[in-house]
Formats: C-alpha cells, structure tokens, sequence
C-alpha cells in the first residue's frame, strides 16, 4: 500500500519544524532577530491593553479559555470537548466559541450545526458541536462570537473560548493552559522557537495547567490528563449514530492506511499500533481539507480521525471502507474541585 501526495510533503516539512524547536540549533540561531521582533511587539500590545488603549471587552457569561503557549498543536480540542462534559455534570450549560481557523466564514459571527461546512466555519468548531451537542458560534471577534452564541441560546451559563489565550480583546474568567510532551520546546519564541509567549516564572492567577501526556512537561503545578483512543466506527455510523461499538478487534486482521490532518499526527498514528492495527502511516498538514482525497480510488481500508473525518462524507469516498477512531481526554478528579473554587457563579438567564 503506497500514498504520497503533495500534502504529505508538507506534512512532513511541518514536522521537521516542529522537532528543530525542540532545542537551540543553528537554523534557530538564523531566526532569532525575528523571535525578538515577535516578542517586542507582543509586549507592546500586552502594555496598551494595561494602559487602557486597547480594552478588553467582558460578554454576557463567565469566559473559561482553553489556549497553550506553543505553536504546533498541544491536544486543546479533546480538552474543551471533556471539559463540556465536566460543566455539564456540575449543572452548567455549556457554550463554545471559536475563531474557527481554517475557516472562510465572514466577519460576522456564525453559529454552528450538524450541517455547517467545515470549510466554512473550520474543522475543529463543528468536531466540537457534533461530538458534544453544545452550541458553539466561531467569529474572528471572539466577542462577537459569544455575543451572537448568548443572543441565540439564552440558557447558556458559561462559556469555553476553544484556543485565544493571546486574544486579549475578550475579557476572561478563567485560563486552561495546556501543554503536551514538548513542554516548551527549546524556550524561543516564534519563529525561533515554539513559543507564542514565555512560560511565566509563576503559575498566574485564575489559571489552571492540564497536561496531557501523562506526567508534567513544564515546572508549573497542574493536573495530570491523558488522551486514549476510543471507539472506532465506520464512516457511515459515526455520522448518524451515538452507538458504542468498537471495531479494533475486527480491524487488526487487515492492513489499514491511517491519514491525520493534525499538526502532530506521530501520536496517532502510534495509539493505532498499541491496539495491534497494522497500518501505513499517512500525515497529512493540519486542516488538511480533503478536497481531493489523499489515497489511491483502490484503497480498501483508511482510519482517520474526527478532525479528518468532518470534512469527509460517506459519498465522497467510493468504495473504500472509511473507520473513523475516536480519541478521548480524561480530566483527573481533582481537576474539577479546582475549577468549581475559580469559577464565578452562573450568570442568570433571561
């Protein structure tokens, strides 16, 4: 079995980027005048919004932000998919609002459902929407996102800003840091480095710090997650059924071709060979849109995951078998004790 489209070439620079931020070498050295260009003009902008130039604007319910300091993908959608979950469970109702990246949707704010175009209102949004049922709006201006997602659904008390920790224009409540195995990389700043800004020298107020791969990666306290693969289902099922049926036994006695449009597919692809699945390794770039399908007409068996598969209908793909594996975040226990004590009361509906 052999697929190498254009993509993956891609995929595999993106990679190759990703592992030199791991540590200082001399293709970080060329780029450091930039890294400090970067961090010059962050700080200008974090001192205006101080001064009072540019503000940050608050919206009708409590903010929870879920973001991370580095680039290259750190593990935030399955976090804001269990931490949905958690609210629910303490009496919430929860919202979601995003940038939508990928996206194509205007200025305005747009509200996603089961039918939105994943090139419209970006992949991660509408995985989030089909996964939880939570409504969620995605807007450039996350304030207008939150406003138009309260207008619209009056019974939302608390909201979850999927990414924006550096969006400063929307007031916040609470932040969710969330670091993977990389930690900070080699400690630089884009594009030197991985950073979008420094790790603080303390854990800072009204911030909680999930890591997802097991054991911490930064000297910040925080709370221990772990991802997990969970159920496979077929193309078909996974988007008209909630039904648990797992296939990987079933799976491990055929070849498969996995394909990831993440911006680290590595983990994948390597869940999918702890369950005994023989596969070829496809990784393809984040957001990859699947325009064009990545693997020969003849392919009979291709995995992918839920970020893949919103962008991919059962009639699109022929005659090949499309499964589609799940991957799951579990929050600790404790993780919710601490969110009950820093978030605010809900704000009353009308």
């Amino acid at each position: 079995m052999s697929a190498d489209p254009a993509g993956s070439g891609r995929a595999r620079r993106a990679a190759w980027w990703i592992a030199q931020w791991q540590q200082p070498g001399p293709a970080q050295a060329v780029l450091l005048p930039l890294s400090w260009l970067f961090a010059g003009l962050s700080a200008a902008r974090r001192q205006l919004y101080r001064w009072g130039v540019l503000r940050s604007h608050a919206v009708p319910r409590p903010v929870i932000v879920v973001g991370n300091l580095i680039a290259g993908g750190a593990g935030k959608t399955p976090v804001v998919i269990a931490l949905v979950q958690l609210l629910r469970q303490m009496g919430h109702v929860p919202g979601v609002i995003s940038r939508g990246h990928g996206g194509r949707h205007t200025d305005g704010a747009r509200l996603v459902t089961h039918s939105s175009d994943p090139a419209e209102v970006g992949d991660e949004p509408l995985l989030i929407h089909l996964r939880t049922g939570a409504p969620v709006a995605v807007a450039r201006q996350r304030v207008l996102a939150a406003q138009a997602l309260c207008q619209a659904h009056p019974a939302v008390t608390v909201l979850v800003a999927d990414d924006g920790l550096q969006h400063l224009a929307l007031a916040r409540d609470l932040d969710v840091l969330v670091f993977d195995d990389r930690g900070i990389g080699n400690g630089r700043l884009l594009p030197a480095g991985p950073l979008r800004q420094h790790l603080p020298a303390a854990l800072p107020p009204r911030t909680l710090v999930i890591y997802g791969a097991g054991q911490p990666s930064t000297p910040l306290p925080g709370f221990i997650g772990w991802r997990r693969l969970g159920t496979i289902f077929t193309l078909q099922d996974w988007w008209v059924t909630d039904a648990v049926t797992s296939r990987v036994v079933r799976l491990r006695d055929r070849p498969l071709l996995a394909a990831a449009g993440l911006a680290r597919p590595e983990a994948f692809f390597t869940m999918l060979e702890a369950q005994g699945l023989k596969i070829t390794r496809l990784p393809l770039p984040d957001h990859f849109d699947y325009a064009t399908l990545p693997w020969p007409p003849d392919t009979p068996d291709v995995i992918v995951t839920e970020k893949d598969a919103v962008k991919l209908r059962p009639d699109r793909v022929g005659r090949t078998q499309v499964w589609v594996a799940t991957l799951d975040f579990a929050l600790p226990a404790d993780f919710q004790a601490a969110l009950q004590r820093l978030l605010p009361p809900a704000a009353p509906t009308r």
